[in-house]
């Protein structure tokens, strides 16, 4: 199983990704994107790189990640366009003072369990370093941030979250490396906009899933992907009562490209789709049907479980982001079938 980036479905993905509001503002501009060969990552540059095809719009990317050669595997299609750069490095370090861009979208970050559980000081030091090196950069060279959090910030709660909920967070655990750095990372980014007036917006993305998917990822909704394409009884290691908000990878591209190019300055856009909030159990079903297999519990390991959230409902308001003019009515199983009719090939 891998990404056909010449599957029809996914083809469309990009399409749909490039009727954007106001896309033409990127023509003849720069982006610099980190985290370049993650599942929004690739989703994002394929699409800008799409949009250069299409209708010759000239948009630079420079696509930031640790390994050149793992990258190429991602994006390596790119490697001899004059308007895409690869640059190799760690987001923890400062980036060359002699680069300048338009626009910065830092989406580097350990996201999955396994990477809070094993690393997570490593974890914090991405989130935070990379928040202060893209603010830095930004303020340089005069782009502007879009600065992608996460649902997280919000911790556990019983309600659907709105952008002023102030969230309630256990600390007393390796497990808020994560959702703790967000919001840090978060405060440095209002930070620099009351002190130097960077231009800056904030989205904070629910749980992803779709076809651009790292293959080692750990989350839950991954792994049933990944075990449904292989063929395999769909393991869940809880009773699968947990109720997310979830968002299609091509929809939460597109929603970060609205609020980057229609958002206003300091503010912070849940990023959620609607008809995307289902139950755990739900997802693993879901996948286990469209593959004719068996859902099946198993107790995560203690290892594996100190990765783990604790929330037991996340679910985003989306009234902000809908007031503003960006909305998906994209079904679940529609989701869900079309990651797997671009995976399987």
């Amino acid at each position: 199983m891998a990404l056909d980036k010449k599957n029809k479905y996914y083809q469309e993905d990009l399409d749909y990704i490039l009727g954007v509001k106001g896309i033409e503002a990127l023509k003849g501009k720069s982006v610099l994107i980190t985290g370049a060969s993650g599942m929004v990552g690739v989703c994002l540059i394929d699409a800008l790189m799409k949009y250069n095809l299409q209708r010759k719009a000239g948009v630079v990317v420079y696509a930031v990640g640790r390994n050149r050669e793992r990258a190429s595997a991602r994006l390596g299609e790119y490697y001899s366009s004059p308007f895409f750069h690869f640059l190799e490095q760690d987001v923890r370090d400062p980036f060359p003072e002699d680069l300048n861009v338009d626009y910065i979208i830092p989406l580097a970050s350990n996201t999955h369990p396994l990477a809070y559980s094993k690393f997570p000081v490593e974890t914090v030091e991405i989130n935070v370093k990379g928040a202060e090196f893209a603010l830095k950069k930004a303020l340089q060279c005069g782009a502007a941030v879009l600065y992608p959090s996460t649902v997280e910030v919000y911790g556990n709660g019983e309600d659907p979250f709105d952008e002023g909920y102030t969230g309630k967070l256990n600390l007393a655990t390796s497990r808020a490396c994560y959702t703790e750095s967000k919001r840090v990372s978060e405060a440095l980014c209002q930070s620099y906009i009351a002190e130097y007036g960077l231009d800056c917006k904030i989205v904070r993305l629910s749980r992803l899933f779709g076809p651009t998917m790292l293959m080692s990822d750990t989350k839950a909704s991954s792994q049933f992907i990944l075990k449904a394409l292989a063929g395999e009884d769909i393991v869940l290691k809880s009773k699968g009562t947990q109720l997310f908000s979830y968002t299609y990878v091509a929809d939460a591209v597109q929603a970060i490209l609205y609020v980057m190019l229609n958002g206003e300055c300091g503010q912070a856009y849940n990023i959620a789709c609607d008809p995307c909030n289902v139950r755990l159990a739900a997802f693993a079903q879901a996948c286990a049907s469209l593959a004719g297999k068996e859902v099946v519990f198993d107790l995560p390991s203690e290892v594996e479980s100190r990765g783990y959230s604790v929330a037991t409902k996340a679910i985003l308001a989306t009234e902000k982001l809908s007031s503003l003019g960006w909305s998906s009515s994209r079904s679940f199983g529609d989701a869900v079938r079309r990651t797997f009719n671009i995976l399987k090939g």
